[in-house]
């Protein structure tokens, strides 16, 4: 199958735009949240992003931020699941802030913070693996602590399938239930996803990094 970023971005802009005043935007190497006229934005793009990547970025995103815009890196597919995994299970107010509020800890974590970052980040994956069963992609469960503590990764994998688990019986979060509609629909993805659209790629599919 082929895919292209552009579709994705259609796909959302156009499920979402209207009701939530919010973009998907491709950015260069880093992802990022920014909610509609925050103020601190262009600092944090000015100094914490690469000086190569601000003239790419600046051609994408609009300044002005008159809407809010999810920044994924660089047209990966994986990057922008992500991101719009975090956007579905924030809350209202957490919307209204940048990167909604969370400070993130890059790589390098220690056993603590990396015991951290697998908390937060348990809800958002299995929301990301639903996406990429909707559009027939690959899944890749991350770690993201490539040069830190290497924590039980077989663990941080169970714990996000069994949050994927969860959502089959209770039901996704609205937004993201919404959203894995409309992948399923345009890459004739059958629905609704079942325990053995997971369990079929669980093995195969997953990589853990």
């Amino acid at each position: 199958m082929h895919y292209k970023y552009q579709d994705l971005i259609q796909l959302f802009n156009d499920t979402f735009f209207e009701a939530f005043n919010t973009r998907l935007i491709k950015g260069g190497d880093e992802p990022l949240y920014l909610p509609a006229n925050s103020l601190p934005a262009q600092n944090l793009l000015t100094n914490s992003l690469p000086t190569s990547n601000l003239l790419e970025i600046s051609s994408s995103v609009d300044e002005s931020r008159t809407y809010h815009q999810i920044i994924f890196a660089r047209g990966y597919y994986a990057s922008a699941f992500h991101e719009i995994s975090h956007w579905c299970q924030a809350g209202e107010a957490r919307r209204l802030l940048e990167d909604f509020g969370y400070w993130y800890n890059p790589d390098g974590r220690d056993e603590q913070q990396q015991n951290k970052f697998e908390q937060v980040e348990v809800i958002p994956q299995a929301i990301e693996w639903a996406f990429n069963v909707a559009a027939q992609r690959k899944f890749h469960v991350s770690s993201d602590n490539l040069s830190g503590f290497q924590a039980d990764t077989n663990r941080f994998q169970k714990r996000v399938f069994q949050q994927v688990q969860v959502f089959l019986t209770r039901g996704f979060p609205v937004r993201a239930n919404q959203f894995i509609a409309v992948l399923a629909e345009f890459y004739n993805t059958p629905l609704p996803l079942t325990i053995e659209n997971f369990s079929n790629i669980k093995k195969d599919n997953v990589c853990l990094s």
